[in-house]
């Protein structure tokens, strides 16, 4: 959605993020405007397990926004060592799950969750970044994506995508929690729950093919963790957790 890069903010001192959307993409004042209305509901997530929004400008023909720079590694990196212990699994879930469960209250629906999006700071804190994709449940439109929810526009990264998603149907708060199960998943297995190279496959195993145990992929997990990560990955939304703090309280037992 936009290229970011890692610059001095010179009157508090510190370093930021600034993502700098192509040329065009707010075509005009009544797209401006929109991008901003959604820029300021994102500027008002102030959780410890979100990236925050700090400005939304334009400068020489180029709009941009100023977000907090977050330090660490990003969470794939972390899987390249191979699945997570269950104790790591959980402490990542948890955090997961509460910034969910914000974003969410304030009508934010992320819409690409994925590790890539995940970042872990120098202290092992959970964040997540990269609001490009949002869906605001109040508004009638996508941020940077000027298309109505209703002309059933598919974007995202497939891996990760939901059932519902992926047929290019109206998303809500559950298609987090589908793409959380399937970031829990590839924590504890090491692998994605639809592994498949080519896309026609892929697409058939999320719409159609339930995911393997993730016991079998893992022995160490408990039933109770892949009950509450294949709960996430149900087709139909309603068996899913229906909000993030659902998925908490499972993950606390």
């Amino acid at each position: 959605m936009g290229m970011v890069f890692r610059a001095s903010d010179e009157q508090l001192e510190r370093d930021v993020a600034i993502k700098v959307l192509p040329p065009g993409m707010l075509a005009d004042e009544s797209a401006r405007r929109r991008f901003r209305r959604e820029a300021l509901t994102l500027a008002k997530l102030n959780h410890p397990n979100i990236g925050t929004v700090y400005e939304f400008g334009r400068q020489d023909e180029l709009d941009f926004l100023v977000m907090e720079y977050v330090g660490g590694v990003p969470v794939d990196s972390r899987l390249a060592g191979g699945p997570l212990s269950q104790k790591e699994v959980l402490r990542l879930g948890f955090q997961l799950a509460d910034g969910l469960a914000s974003a969410h209250d304030q009508g934010v629906i992320h819409r690409d969750l994925k590790p890539a999006n995940l970042r872990l700071t120098q202290d092992n804190r959970l964040k997540i970044l990269d609001f490009g994709l949002a869906q605001f449940i109040q508004g009638e439109y996508d941020l940077g994506v000027t298309a109505s929810v209703s002309e059933k526009q598919v974007s995202g990264t497939l891996p990760y995508m939901p059932p519902e998603q992926l047929r290019g149907e109206v998303t809500d708060q559950r298609s987090d929690i589908w793409s959380a199960g399937a970031v829990l998943y590839e924590l504890a297995t090491g692998r994605r729950p639809f592994t498949s190279s080519q896309v026609p496959l892929l697409i058939d195993g999320i719409l159609n093919k339930p995911p393997e145990s993730p016991s079998v992929l893992n022995p160490k997990i408990s039933p109770g963790l892949e009950m509450a990560i294949l709960k996430c990955l149900d087709k139909d939304p309603e068996r899913r957790y229906q909000s993030a703090r659902e998925l908490r309280v499972d993950l606390d037992r």
